[in-house]
């Protein structure tokens, strides 16, 4: 197995349990909190989708899909464009309020459609790459790329509990 090929199956695993949790859900299944603090499974893929945008596209050298491709326009979010979730208050996260899961999945295909093209390109040597001096050590494109399917698949374990909450399975 190459380097592409693990990247490529663990941001399918990624995707496979986005596509899990968000199957048949409402709007209003997508929005619900547990908690007035708590984030809703809408949230939390959008959230999860948009780190991976941000971050891949940046190691990338290309505009996210956000913007390039018009998700900023169909979500309608009331934030700037570079918003990924991070750092959001409880009332900002309550704001992600998604029309349908189909809206959520094809944003979250589209964006691991560009992960995959990306990391299909990678060589073991590629991963050593400084992608990022403002930290010390500084990062490289394998910390980073690890860290962002690790935060993903994070996320998305939340977001299978909370499916749970609702829907009892």
């Amino acid at each position: 197995m190459t380097v592409a090929e693990l990247l490529e199956d663990a941001l399918g695993r990624v995707r496979g349990a986005v596509h899990e949790v968000a199957d048949g859900l409402t709007a209003e299944q997508l929005a619900y909190r547990p908690d007035p603090s708590a984030n809703s499974i809408g949230w939390l893929i959008w959230h999860l989708t948009r780190v991976q945008d941000d971050h891949v596209s940046e190691v990338a050298g290309t505009e996210q899909a956000w913007t390039a491709d018009g998700w900023l326009g169909r979500f309608a979010l009331p934030f700037d464009a570079g918003a990924t979730g991070w750092g959001h208050s409880a009332d900002q996260a309550g704001q992600v309020t998604v029309a349908s899961v189909d809206l959520l999945t094809r944003y979250h295909d589209a964006v691991h459609d560009r992960s995959v093209a990306f990391v299909r390109t990678l060589t073991d040597a590629d991963l050593d790459r400084i992608v990022d001096k403002r930290w010390d050590p500084p990062v490289t494109l394998g910390v980073r790329l690890v860290s962002v399917i690790d935060d993903d698949a994070q996320h998305a374990g939340q977001a299978a509990y909370l499916r749970g909450l609702i829907t009892g399975r």
